[in-house]
C-alpha cells in the first residue's frame, strides 16, 4: 500500500513520511510495519502494514478532494443542537480520530462559527487549533501551496471576505 518516501495522513496526528518498512518479531510471529515521521512534531509511529487500513492511513487527498474541503469550509447554514461543551467536544474528537478530512473540515469550520456565537472551552479552543494545523498541513500538500497562503484562504472564509478557495 505504501513505499517508503510516501506522504501519508495518520488520524489526529497528521502528515508524515513512510520513512521505512521493518520487519519485527513479535510473541513468535512475524510482523511488517510502517515506520511513519509525523512531519509537525517529528514523533516516530509504527503502523502493522496489515492493519494500516484499519486505523485510518491514508494517502494525501487529491486536488479534486481538497476542493471539497473548501466547500465544506464555506458552508454558513450549519445548526446546531444545544448540548454542554464536553459532549460537544467528544463528538469532535471523535470525528478528528476518523481520520476523515472532510470531518476534519466540519470540526474546523463548526469551532469557528460556534466561536463567534460564544467563547469556546480550553479544551475547545486547543481542539480548533490542531484541527486548523492538521487541515493547513495537508491541504498545503494537496493544493502544491505554501502553508501560510492556506491559513491566509482559510481565515478569509471565516472572515467572509471571499466566497470561494478552489484556486
Amino acid at each position: 500500500m505504501f513505499s517508503v518516501g510516501d506522504l501519508a495522513v495518520y488520524p489526529a496526528h497528521g502528515v508524515g513520511i513512510i520513512e521505512s518498512i521493518e520487519e519485527k518479531s513479535i510473541a513468535g510471529s512475524e510482523h511488517i510495519f510502517y515506520v511513519m515521521r509525523i512531519l509537525e512534531n517529528d514523533m516516530k509511529i509504527m503502523i502493522p502494514k496489515n492493519n494500516a487500513a484499519q486505523v485510518g492511513l491514508r494517502n494525501i487527498i487529491s486536488d479534486k478532494d481538497a476542493d471539497e474541503v473548501y466547500s465544506i469550509l464555506q458552508e454558513k447554514d450549519v445548526e446546531f443542537t444545544p448540548q454542554t461543551w464536553n459532549r460537544r467536544y467528544r463528538e469532535y474528537m471523535d470525528k478528528i480520530k476518523t481520520g476523515s478530512i472532510f470531518d476534519l473540515a466540519a470540526v474546523l469550520r463548526d469551532l469557528y462559527m460556534l466561536q463567534m456565537d460564544k467563547p469556546l472551552s480550553f479544551g475547545e479552543k486547543k481542539m480548533l487549533d490542531t484541527a486548523r494545523s492538521l487541515l493547513i498541513k495537508e491541504l498545503s500538500i494537496a493544493k502544491n501551496k505554501k502553508e501560510d497562503e492556506i491559513a491566509e484562504g482559510i481565515e478569509q472564509i471565516f472572515n467572509g471576505e471571499i466566497k470561494a478557495e478552489a484556486e
